[in-house]
């Protein structure tokens, strides 16, 4: 169903044809008022107008009348038709109620004075001449704007239905992305545990007031680069916590970067994978540099390390983390957003992120 806003909308439109209708009865009323005034001698222009605006604002009455009531008409007979009959038959009728109005008073009755029925015979003929036909193009002209809003409306249905599929479908990657760090980060503490790890309990530390900020943002639709960069460090230390003979780390990035938005655990998921399938398999381990820089209106984030690589690490579900935030970029960025993986020499992989900057609403 279409959405309050979509909805006044709609009735905007209505009004606006309302006064239209308006502005047309008038302005036609006027005008022939206008071409036939000098044929009414013995009348002034205000006089005629006067005339045919009465019989051009009765005419719009019985248009509105007829266009609701009555509420249902046998099937052989079209509302339109009923409409263009009752405009004709309101016209004779009205003119001659406009010279009983003016005739009030006059020595000689109207239906005696041949002058006051030749100009009622002129007003109700170019009436009957002329009504019906304006009424057929007004009904054409509501026909087009019944299709139009018609159309209009079903494309705000349909606008509406697209939002809320998106945000489903958004709602569905996230909640596949919640537990793959979750379960990825608890089972590097139960090896710590099992190892007999004195730094089991430290590492437990960090890794609660890791997911107090993680977890929530994992149900937002945004985040910021600033707080993306906030866990990466923290992730990075916990892991280095955990290897700490076999893990180093950078982090940089631009001041104007920190407020851009992005979807959340973007950069993260880089750098889970980044230690992984990169620094894990590795029996000496390696290096992580994160740098995220902002170049003509668009943000550029890089995730380097110097693992295993590419062809040694492709083996065991590289893909899946990798694979989901490249749909969750295409759907936040509507497409205007790339994901590159490239091979480093002599090992490791980097991982390129491009996509528009769009700061935060404050």
């Amino acid at each position: 169903m279409p959405t309050e806003p979509n909805t006044s909308r709609l009735r905007g439109l209505a009004r606006m044809l309302g006064w239209r209708r308006i502005q047309i009865a008038l302005g036609s009323s006027a005008l022939l008022g206008l071409i036939v005034s000098p044929s009414y001698t013995g009348l002034s222009l205000i006089e005629v107008l006067c005339r045919f605006l009465t019989l051009g604002i009765v005419c719009l009455l019985s248009f509105g009348l007829f266009e609701r009531w009555p509420k249902r008409l046998p099937r052989w007979l079209a509302r339109w038709v009923l409409q263009v009959i009752g405009v004709a038959v309101v016209i004779p009728f009205t003119a001659l109620a406009i010279y009983l109005a003016v005739t009030q008073g006059d020595a000689i009755p109207l239906w005696k004075n041949n002058d006051r029925l030749g100009g009622m015979a002129k007003l109700a003929m170019i009436g009957l001449l002329t009504a019906p036909w304006i009424t057929v193009a007004a009904l054409f002209r509501q026909r087009d704007f019944a299709a139009h809003s018609q159309a209009l409306a079903f494309e705000l249905e349909r606008s509406e239905l697209e939002r809320q599929a998106l945000d489903s479908r958004l709602r569905l990657l996230q909640a596949q992305v919640e537990p793959h760090f979750l379960f990825n980060t608890l089972a590097n503490l139960r090896e710590l545990v099992d190892s007999g790890s004195p730094q089991a309990a430290t590492v437990l530390d960090h890794l609660i007031g890791y997911l107090r900020a993680a977890v929530p943002r994992l149900h937002e639709p945004a985040t910021t680069i600033g707080q993306e960069m906030q866990l990466v460090r923290d992730y990075l230390a916990l892991m280095h916590m955990r290897m700490p003979d076999r893990l180093q780390f950078s982090l940089q990035v631009d001041q104007l970067a920190l407020n851009l938005q992005c979807p959340p655990m973007m950069l993260l998921t880089l750098v889970e994978n980044a230690v992984r399938h990169g620094i894990d398999p590795c029996e000496e381990g390696g290096r992580i540099d994160v740098q995220v820089r902002l170049r003509d209106g668009r943000c550029h984030a890089e995730v380097s390390d110097t693992g295993v690589g590419l062809r040694s690490s492709a083996g065991e579900g590289l893909g899946t983390g990798l694979s989901t935030l490249r749909e969750r970029l295409q759907l936040v960025f509507a497409g205007d957003a790339q994901l590159r993986l490239a091979s480093l020499a002599p090992h490791g992989v980097r991982a390129e992120l491009d996509f528009p900057a769009r700061e935060t609403l404050s």
